[in-house]
C-alpha cells in the first residue's frame, strides 16, 4: 500500500504540470520530514549523485549534436543516402531511415533527428508522391533511433543511476538499432511497393554520382565511426569519446564544412549547458526521492513482492514495459528513468536480470513514448515543421509503435541481440 501511495502521490504531482526536478526534490523533501521528522544528510545526498565523472558526457555529447545540427551536415547526409537508395522501392523512404540511423549516431536525441531530417526529408517525400500520413510516420519513427543508437542521453542517464557501464550500454544499443531501422526501412519499402498511392523512384546513381555523393560526406560518415569505433577499441572511455566527439564535430563543420560562425558556437554551447542544467537538477532532485525510496523500504518491498508472487523473468519484465509503455503517454523519459530505476534495481538484482539487457528494453521503450499520444515529443516536432492536423501525424505513427514493441519483443526472448557486442567488445556479460 505504501508503494502505491508514494508513486502514486509523485505521478500526480507530476500530472499538475510541476517541473520534475521541483516535484522530486519538494514532494521527496516532504515525504522525508514527515516519515523521518527532518530532512537528514540531503545535501550530502544531492551532492554524492551529482559529484560524478560520467555526468561530463551529457554536456559534451549534447554539445557535439547542437555543433552537427548547426553546421547543417544532415544535408549531405540525405543527399548521400538518397543517391544510394533511390533505385529501390520506396528509395526515399530508406534513405530518410538511413539518414536519421547515421544522424542518430551524431546527435544521441530523438527530437533533434526528427527535426533535422524531417525538414529535409518530409518535403522531398511528398514530392515524390509519398502520402502525407506515410512520411510524417517514417520521420517521427526514424528519429526515435535518436536514443537507441549511441550515443545516448537516456543512456548516459540510466548509467549513471543504475550504476552499469555506459560503454556497454553504447554498444549494446548498436545491434538492436540497426535491428530497427531495418524493421522500419523494410516497412516502408513494402507500403511503397505495395501501398495504395504510386510513389516514383529514379534510375540507379552511377559509380561516379556515389563517388562524388560519398566524397562530399565523408567527414559526416566519419564522425560516428571515429567516436564509436573507438570506444570499441578501447581507445578511450565512454567520457573521453564524448570530449573527442565534441572537439570532432567543431572541427568538422569548421574546417571540412565551413558551416559554422563563433556566434553558431557559442549558441552551441548556450544550448547544451542549457540541457545539461536542467538534467543535473533533475538529478539531484531525483537523488532526494530515492534516498526517501530507500529509507522507506519501498524496494525491499517490491522485492518481497515478486518473490511471495513468484512471477518470474518474463512475468516481471513484460509487467514493468507495460507499466513504462502507460507511463511514457504522460511523462518525460527522464522522470520515467529517474523515477523507476531506483526502485527497479534490487528486484532485477534478485531476479538475475542484466541490467544492460534491461537497459536496452527501457531505451526501446522510451523510443514508443516518443512516438505515442498525448505527450509524444516526436509528434509536436514533425507538427512543428509541416503544420499538420494531429490526427494525420498520429496515424502515420500507429504502424510504427506496433514495430516498436515487435523489436522489443524480439530483444526480449533473444537478448544476446543486445549483449552480444558488449561481450565481444568489453567482455561484459
Amino acid at each position: 500500500m505504501t508503494i502505491v501511495l508514494v508513486l502514486g502521490g509523485l505521478i500526480a504531482l507530476l500530472f499538475t504540470g510541476v517541473p520534475i526536478f521541483a516535484a522530486l526534490g519538494l514532494y521527496g523533501g516532504a515525504l522525508l520530514a514527515l516519515t523521518q521528522g527532518g530532512l537528514g544528510p540531503i545535501t550530502e545526498v544531492i551532492f554524492g549523485e551529482i559529484n560524478r565523472y560520467l555526468l561530463v558526457t551529457i554536456p559534451l555529447f549534447a554539445f557535439m549534436g547542437h555543433v552537427m545540427i548547426r553546421g547543417r551536415i544532415v544535408d549531405d547526409l540525405y543527399k548521400t543516402t538518397y543517391t544510394l537508395t533511390r533505385h529501390l522501392p520506396g528509395g526515399l523512404g530508406f534513405a530518410t531511415i538511413l539518414a536519421c540511423t547515421i544522424f542518430a549516431a551524431i546527435s544521441g536525441s530523438s527530437v533533434a533527428t526528427a527535426l533535422t531530417v524531417g525538414a529535409v526529408a518530409i518535403p522531398q517525400m511528398v514530392r515524390f508522391g509519398y502520402p502525407p500520413r506515410l512520411a510524417y510516420g517514417m520521420v517521427a519513427a526514424g528519429g526515435t533511433l535518436g536514443i537507441l543508437i549511441p550515443p545516448s542521453g537516456p543512456m548516459v542517464l540510466y548509467g549513471v543511476v543504475s550504476d552499469t557501464s555506459i560503454g556497454g550500454l553504447f554498444m549494446a544499443g548498436v545491434l538492436p538499432g540497426l535491428m530497427m531501422a531495418a524493421i522500419f526501412a523494410v516497412f516502408g519499402m513494402l507500403m511503397a511497393r505495395f501501398g495504395a498511392t504510386r510513389i516514383r523512384t529514379e534510375p540507379r546513381a552511377s559509380l561516379t554520382e556515389v563517388a562524388t555523393a560519398l566524397r562530399g560526406s565523408a567527414w559526416a560518415f566519419a564522425l560516428p565511426v571515429m567516436v564509436l569505433g573507438g570506444m570499441y577499441a578501447g581507445i578511450f572511455t565512454a567520457t573521453e569519446a564524448a570530449a573527442v566527439g565534441a572537439a570532432a564535430a567543431v572541427a568538422v563543420a569548421a574546417l571540412a564544412y565551413r558551416s559554422i560562425s563563433p556566434r553558431s558556437l557559442w549558441d552551441a554551447a548556450i544550448d547544451a549547458a542549457r540541457t545539461s542544467a536542467m538534467l543535473f537538477l533533475i538529478v539531484g532532485a531525483a537523488a532526494v526521492f530515492g534516498h526517501v525510496m530507500t529509507k522507506l523500504r519501498i524496494p525491499q518491498q517490491i522485492v518481497e513482492l515478486v518473490v511471495t508472487f513468484d512471477v518470474g523473468v518474463a512475468g516481471f519484465l513484460v509487467a514493468v514495459m507495460a507499466l513504462i509503455f502507460v507511463l511514457g503517454m504522460f511523462l518525460e523519459s527522464i522522470a520515467i528513468i529517474l523515477i523507476t530505476t531506483p526502485v527497479l534495481m534490487p528486484v532485477m538484482a534478485h531476479l538475475g536480470i542484466n541490467p544492460i539487457w534491461y537497459g536496452i528494453l527501457l531505451t526501446i521503450n522510451l523510443e514508443l513514448a516518443q512516438i505515442t499520444p498525448p505527450v509524444g515529443m516526436n509528434l509536436f516536432t514533425i507538427k512543428s515543421i509541416t503544420r499538420a492536423p494531429m490526427g494525420q501525424i498520429i496515424g502515420g505513427t500507429l504502424p510504427y509503435v506496433g514495430l516498436l514493441i515487435l523489436g522489443m519483443a524480439i530483444v526480449m526472448v533473444w537478448p544476446q541481440i543486445a549483449l552480444w557486442l558488449p561481450a565481444q567488445m568489453l567482455n561484459i556479460r
